[in-house]
């Protein structure tokens, strides 16, 4: 089976939306029909990748943002309102990874006393304070209307509890954690947070430039990210919430969802 595609008049905002998950997630909800905030460092990166959209008629907006700080991430919450009206779905993905501590962390781990401490921060920073900032500029207005939509983008357990991977193992433990709070807390005003993930490595950039060949033959396409995005966007998600949906398992997981057979 697979999801509704009619996100007509639906309007989201993506983090880290100009490369790796984060673009393919974007791109799929662009596709889809909706109007899509790529909130990312105001870099010509940014520029380029909202014009090339643009100029095959896609509503795409670009929303310089900095999820490590929160003047930035105030800012973008309104300016993400001037640009796009009021926001339906705020995708989480913004994030670096264990290349910017350790470039060679799959044939070289080093353990968890030898990473900087600087480094340590900065992951931590983007990926885990970043996600609370951006949930907390847009979840006010979201609670004063009563909908709303939150999915932050995880990853496997495994890597979580990886040998070598300090800090983004930790930080990305924390965001699920995070997560399932944030799930409690916006559950009464009817504002749903889910996570996804794409259930394996991804080939975009988080990964080394050279990756052993078994790994590289693993490795899945961004766009894996792509179905599961556009279904938690859509009505049919409507009241969903709290979920952790892996990408490579969605169609199983959709079926189930839609024959009431999920426990």
């Amino acid at each position: 089976m697979t999801a509704s595609t009619d996100l007509g008049g639906v309007a989201a905002v993506v983090t880290g939306a100009t490369s790796g998950i984060g673009e393919a997630m974007a791109d799929a909800l662009l596709a889809a029909g909706a109007t899509v905030g790529f909130a990312s460092r105001p870099t010509a990166r940014l520029a380029d990748a909202v014009a090339a959209r643009r100029e095959r008629g896609l509503a795409a907006m670009a929303l310089p943002v900095d999820v490590r700080d929160p003047a930035s991430v105030a800012d973008l919450a309104v300016r993400a309102a001037g640009e796009l009206g009021p926001v339906d779905i705020v995708v989480n993905n913004a994030g670096i990874g264990m290349r910017t501590v350790n470039p060679r962390f799959f044939d070289d781990p080093r353990p968890f006393y030898e990473v900087a401490p600087e480094g340590f921060a900065d992951v931590v920073a983007t990926n885990l304070t970043g996600y609370f900032l951006v949930a907390r500029a847009f979840a006010p207005g979201f609670v004063e209307r009563g909908r709303g939509r939150i999915v932050n983008v995880s990853m496997n357990h495994e890597t979580m509890r990886r040998r070598g991977f300090v800090p983004y193992g930790p930080a990305r433990a924390g965001a699920e954690a995070l997560s399932l709070i944030m799930t409690e807390d916006l559950r009464p005003s009817g504002v749903a947070v889910n996570l996804v993930l794409p259930g394996g490595a991804t080939a975009t950039g988080m990964i080394p430039d050279d990756p052993p060949d078994e790994m590289r033959a693993r490795l899945l396409p961004a766009g894996v990210m792509g179905p599961p995005t556009v279904f938690l966007a859509s009505a049919e998600a409507e009241g969903l919430t709290g979920e952790r949906i892996v990408a490579t398992e969605f169609d199983r997981w959709l079926d189930a969802f839609r024959s009431g057979r999920r426990t």
